[in-house]
């Protein structure tokens, strides 16, 4: 599911913010700095709509954002959500995939003991520059 939600976002004094989302309680956040703080945003909102969604919870609408009253040293924004796509991209469930290798290497590595899975898995995180 797609949602979009207002947030109200304030400055602090070393250059970070903080975020809150009026219309889901407790949805609150900050980043390092603007872009870190939408982000950090989009995926707070995402979380909470997850839980719901989880939980057969009702929704809440967003509010419109004209209508939000905030202090004078905040602003407001529009932070989009996709379930679907934020469930997609933190599932830690294991997949089966079908590769192909040489079969001199698939004895040697067989032979060696090493975990196909695993040495795939910290391939790819390589080449993605994925840093745990």
């Amino acid at each position: 599911m797609k949602y979009v939600y207002p947030a109200i976002l304030k400055p602090l004094v070393n250059g970070e913010y903080a975020v809150k989302v009026p219309d889901l309680p407790g949805c609150i956040t900050c980043g390092k700095d603007l872009p870190d703080a939408l982000d950090m945003a989009q995926d707070a909102i995402s979380m909470w709509l997850c839980d719901a969604e989880n939980n057969q919870e009702t929704i809440p609408s967003a509010s419109n954002v004209s209508c939000l009253s905030h202090d004078e040293d905040e602003f407001t924004t529009l932070i989009p959500a996709d379930t679907i796509q934020y469930r997609n991209s933190n599932d830690n469930r294991a997949i089966k995939k079908t590769l192909t290798i040489p079969n001199w290497l698939n004895t040697k590595a067989e032979k060696a003991g090493i975990n196909f899975s695993q040495t795939l898995q910290k391939a790819l995180k390589q080449q993605l520059d994925i840093i745990e």
